[in-house]
C-alpha cells in the first residue's frame, strides 16, 4: 500500500501520479537526445581551466527529483515501476531513432540557409546529433537503472531511520549516493572500455561530473520542498511531519 492512496481524491492521486510519471519520462528520453554534446564549464569563472561535462547533467539530476517526489507520496512500488517504465521508453525511443535514421532523405529536407548542399549533409547532420554509440546506450541504460532503483531504496531507508522527518535528509542522502554509483558506471564503462582512456582520466572526469551532481542535488532540495507541499495541498492530504 502507498503513503498516500487512500487519502484524498483519488481522481486528482491518479491525475497526479500520472503527470509526475510523464514528466520523469519525457526528461529521462531528453536526456538520451541532449547528453550527446559536450560543454565547457569553469565553475562560474573559479577555474582556471574548464573541465568538459555532458550536456545530460542539466536534465538527468531532475529525474532523481521526481523520483524522491513520487516516493514520498506514492510509495516506492510506484517509483519503481516510474523507473522501469522509463528504462523501457527509452529503449523504445533509441529504436524509433534508429528506424528513422534509416529511412532515405528527401531533396526538400535539404536546408541551404543552414550552409547543408545535398542530402548526405544533412544526414550526417542527424546522425551526429541523434545516433548514440551502443556502448554508450549500454553504461547509460545500466547506470540509470542501477542509480534509480538503488536511490528509491536509498530513500525508504532514510525515511525509516529518520521515521518519517527530515525530507531534506532522505532526499540528498539517497541521491548522493545514487548519483555516485551513476557516474562511476557510466563513465567507466563508456570511458575506460569503450574509448579506452586511462584510469587517472576517467576518474578524473568522474570526479568533475560527480562535483556538479552532487551541487544540482543539494539545489534541488528547495524544489522538492515546494513540490511535496503543492501536491500534498492538491491532493488534500493530511499534514504529515516531514521536516
Amino acid at each position: 500500500m502507498s503513503n498516500y492512496s487512500s487519502i484524498g481524491p483519488a481522481s486528482r492521486i491518479e491525475t497526479a501520479y500520472v503527470v509526475l510519471v510523464s514528466a520523469f519520462s519525457v526528461v529521462l528520453v531528453l536526456t538520451n537526445v541532449v547528453g550527446v554534446k559536450l560543454f565547457t564549464f569553469s565553475f562560474f569563472g573559479l577555474l582556471e581551466k574548464p573541465i568538459t561535462l555532458t550536456s545530460g547533467i542539466v536534465t538527468y539530476p531532475l529525474t532523481f527529483l521526481f523520483t524522491d517526489v513520487v516516493s514520498e507520496l506514492y510509495g516506492k512500488r510506484r517509483a519503481d515501476f516510474m523507473v522501469v517504465l522509463g528504462f523501457f521508453l527509452s529503449f523504445m525511443m533509441l529504436g524509433i531513432v534508429a528506424l528513422v535514421t534509416g529511412l532515405p532523405g528527401s531533396e526538400v529536407w535539404v536546408n541551404r540557409d543552414l550552409g547543408f548542399t545535398d542530402v548526405a549533409g544533412m544526414q550526417r547532420a542527424f546522425e551526429t546529433v541523434f545516433t548514440l554509440p551502443g556502448v554508450l546506450v549500454a553504461a547509460s541504460m545500466s547506470a540509470y537503472l542501477t542509480a534509480q532503483l538503488l536511490d528509491n531504496r536509498l530513500f525508504h531507508l532514510w525515511r525509516r531511520l529518520t521515521k518519517g522527518k527530515h525530507l531534506w535528509l532522505r532526499n540528498n542522502g539517497s541521491t548522493v549516493l545514487s548519483q555516485f554509483v551513476d557516474t562511476v558506471i557510466v563513465n567507466s564503462i563508456f570511458l575506460g572500455w569503450g574509448m579506452g582512456l586511462s584510469a587517472s582520466v576517467v576518474w578524473s572526469i568522474i570526479l568533475a561530473n560527480y562535483v556538479c551532481k552532487v551541487c544540482l542535488a543539494a539545489l534541488d532540495t528547495p524544489l522538492i520542498y515546494l513540490a511535496i507541499a503543492f501536491l500534498k495541498k492538491y491532493l488534500a492530504i493530511e499534514k504529515q511531519d516531514s521536516a
